[in-house]
């Protein structure tokens, strides 16, 4: 299998062409306006993590589970009391996955995995290993 490489961005706003079937950690929330980011991409990233915000209303900060799950890209969400919002690094580092898409789960990635953890699961190095 081909190592993925794994970004950190601490806002999903930054992706781009070069993050194609990456692993993106983000330190955004994993709701509409964010997922819509993900979904305009000149290409797709293989995964994405998003803060789930603490869920919210309707599951409005995990929304991107289903959206981004509907075009094959794997997602998940880490506890918004894990890590900080709006920084990568600090999900990376200290985020426990809340939930996982089905893509997400196929590639070996659990519910209480550690962020880290889970993005080995996705072939993907550390940003910094």
């Amino acid at each position: 299998m081909t190592e993925r490489r794994c970004h950190l961005l601490d806002t999903i706003t930054s992706i781009d062409a070069s993050h194609c079937g990456a692993v993106i950690v983000s330190g955004s929330h994993g709701g509409v306006s964010s997922t819509g980011f993900v979904l305009r991409a000149p290409a797709k990233p293989h995964a994405v993590f998003f803060n789930d915000a603490g869920v919210g209303k309707e599951r409005a900060g995990i929304v991107a589970l289903e959206l981004l799950g509907s075009i094959g890209v794997a997602c998940a969400v880490y506890a918004h009391d894990s890590a900080r919002i709006g920084d990568a690094v600090d999900g990376y580092e200290n985020g426990v996955v809340s939930h996982a898409n089905d893509e997400a789960r196929a590639a070996g990635v659990r519910e209480g995995q550690r962020v880290r953890d889970a993005v080995r699961a996705l072939g993907a190095r550390g940003p910094r290993d």
